[in-house]
């Protein structure tokens, strides 16, 4: 775990000669139970979509965390990213199992940084004064 990202993502399954099938993010605040432990374990970052929780960004902060916002609905685009997959853990669960993944050029951006400031509040923040100020 120590110094590894998570990308919530529930692939399809690979068709023949494939790496992997479509790869979207999944809605990560259903981890949110979880990571605070796999973040005091070492975990550095994330990857899906979605808010996450208070106690997740305590946890993202005290361990100098981030957590990476991908698109909704690329899942093809993205998986035309990830250059190899290993499945690690519940082979038995199909493309469900647990995978590592090594990317290229993979499109994130951070949502919520180290320090707890979380793109989804700040760039609201910014548009509602936008709009205000026309």
């Amino acid at each position: 775990m120590n110094g590894s990202i998570i990308y919530y993502v529930g692939p399809t399954p690979a068709k023949p000669g494939e790496i992997i099938g479509s790869a979207g993010p999944t809605t990560s605040y259903r981890m949110d139970a979880y990571t605070p432990k796999l973040l005091d374990a070492g975990l550095r970052g994330m990857i899906g979509k979605g808010k996450r929780d208070k106690d997740t960004v305590d946890a993202m902060k005290r361990n100098s965390a981030v957590y990476f916002g991908a698109i909704g609905g690329a899942g093809a685009l993205l998986a035309n990213t990830i250059k190899k997959s290993e499945v690690i853990a519940y082979g038995d669960l199909g493309a469900e199992a647990i995978h590592k993944l090594e990317v290229e050029n993979f499109p994130a951006v951070v949502v919520i940084d180290c320090e707890g400031n979380c793109l989804y509040e700040t760039g609201r923040k910014k548009y509602i004064a936008f709009r205000g100020a026309q």
